[in-house]
């Protein structure tokens, strides 16, 4: 059974920084690229970053240079750390499998300007 459990969010200053994590199944977890999805009001959902099994990381672009994606193989856990925030990733944030399966309830973050 695909499990996958986000926590971490919150309401924050611009400027300010969050981390995400996300408790993920080993069914999931252990065989797959990672990746943290988000989801902005009125907007389709969009990718964030990814991690691959052996820590190869990617960003969107919007983002680059400001989060940093990681992953803790024992503990099933995938992190996003998020440095610099704007009011513009106010979203709810999802973590996945990329591609994903069935989605958490994802973790509201709010950015205050």
């Amino acid at each position: 059974q695909v499990q996958l459990v986000e926590s971490g969010g919150g309401l924050v200053q611009a400027g300010g920084s969050l981390r995400l994590s996300c408790a993920a199944s080993g069914s999931i977890f252990n065989l797959n690229t990672m990746a943290w999805y988000r989801q902005a009001p009125g907007k389709q959902r969009e990718l964030v970053a990814t991690i691959t099994t052996s820590g190869f990381t990617s960003f969107a672009d919007s983002v680059k240079g400001r989060f940093t994606i990681s992953r803790d193989n024992a503990k099933n856990t995938v992190y996003l750390q998020m440095n610099s925030l704007k009011p513009e990733d106010t979203a709810v944030y999802y973590c996945n499998a990329y591609p994903p399966y069935t989605w958490g309830q994802g973790t509201q973050v709010t950015v205050s300007s």
